[in-house]
């Protein structure tokens, strides 16, 4: 089936909120649109009116108590109208929980398949925040709301397990894209490392978020190190508690694009603190930076980082071990050198218009299945929460 087809994507997460959910989303739009298809978006209300020459259609939301850079939708009453005329062939749900389970129910009675990507682990935020009995009520939701996907896709193998576990059924395995041409090796900026290592330290840097789900705390393990610098890239609540924890390292604040990739590859070594990664988009563009990289040996990481090729797992929550890991790399220039080659390789072949194809491919082989006849049409009643519809 090669024909253009028409997708909704129903994004949990959307612009001007800028994450992974939303970064993929914008890559599966461009390609979307480059290969003539048509599309339509339906995300929290605040979002763009159109991105990529697609119409987005805003959906009133709310924040996350545990991950307030995230506002889902709230309210799915005119998600079935939107969908019945815009008439996918497929609705996509990025990363469903409140909205996209609002999606899933307008697609079943409209009889539209539907693809979950699973990116994001509620359950284990919550776990972070303290709020671990939410765990088995959300991952309850997520059992009905994947089982009426045609197919659910996970990031890395570790995720596949998981959900598997979790008795999610229709898997299947689809990794992250990279932009590797924005992230490159040469965009490594001798001037911005003379500002981090005057007396020509070796840089150690993470970049993500600040929030306790990436459990950035974990970075105080490293400072001190002799003759190691610490760089921080990124915003969030953490940011001020992290400030007096590391007041020796230099924090260099929110980045996006090319003043993002600049950072990250004036970095000698990465590292990567938390542990419930799905994926890990960041790895991923420190590797396609030439950066070795230190992550836990836990989710997303376990697909991306191969030890002692492009660089180092320490075991999850023991920071004596990441100590030792940057320990190791910091005081070995040789065997730096040796990872950043290997680990631009590595991703070589993870360029996003790579993976959107692979994508393209889940859909067609979901619409070779025949598709199962409308759901009968519900009784009339107000609007509801999520299911609503």
């Amino acid at each position: 089936m090669n024909q253009d087809m028409r997708v909704a994507i129903v994004a949990e997460s959307f612009l001007p909120q800028v994450n992974g959910v939303t970064n993929s989303v914008c890559h599966i739009l461009d390609h979307l649109a480059a290969g003539g298809h048509e599309a339509i978006v339906l995300a929290p209300a605040g979002a763009p009116p159109a991105y990529a020459g697609f119409p987005v259609h805003p959906i009133p939301g709310l924040a996350l108590p545990f991950y307030r850079s995230v506002s889902v939708g709230l309210l799915g009453g005119r998600i079935r109208g939107v969908l019945a005329a815009f008439k996918p062939d497929i609705v996509h749900l990025a990363s469903p929980a409140v909205l996209g389970a609002a999606g899933a129910t307008a697609a079943h009675r409209l009889g539209v398949p539907v693809v979950a990507v699973f990116q994001t682990d509620l359950a284990g935020f919550a776990r972070r925040y303290g709020m671990g009995v939410a765990g088995r009520i959300i991952w309850s939701w997520l059992r009905r709301l994947h089982r009426r996907a045609a197919r659910t896709l996970a990031p890395s193998r570790a995720t596949l397990r998981e959900l598997s576990a979790r008795g999610i059924p229709r898997l299947a395995l689809w990794g992250r894209g990279v932009d590797l041409e924005r992230f490159h090796p040469s965009r490594r900026c001798e001037r911005l490392r003379h500002r981090l290592a005057p007396g020509g330290e070796v840089v150690v840097g993470y970049a993500g978020r600040l929030a306790a789900e990436k459990q950035v705390h974990r970075l105080a393990a490293v400072a001190g190190l002799p003759g190691v610098r610490l760089a921080v890239v990124g915003a969030g609540p953490s940011e001020k508690g992290l400030r007096r924890l590391l007041p020796e390292a230099e924090f260099l604040g929110l980045r996006t694009g090319v003043d993002l990739a600049r950072a990250v590859a004036s970095f000698d070594v990465f590292v990567h603190t938390g542990s419930d990664e799905t994926f890990c988009q960041a790895v991923q563009e420190a590797l396609a930076s030439g950066v070795p990289v230190v992550a836990p040996a836990a989710g997303g990481p376990l697909d991306l980082v191969r030890p002692e090729v492009n660089g180092l797992l320490y075991a999850p929550d023991d920071t004596s071990s990441l100590r030792a890991a940057v320990a190791r790399l910091a005081g070995d220039a040789a065997l730096r050198a040796r990872m950043s080659r290997h680990a631009r390789a590595s991703v070589e072949g993870r360029a996003w218009p790579v993976l959107c194809e692979e994508l393209l491919a889940h859909y067609r082989d979901i619409l070779a299945i025949p598709a199962p006849p409308p759901a009968p049409p519900a009784p009339e009643r107000r609007p509801d929460l999520a299911g609503g519809v």
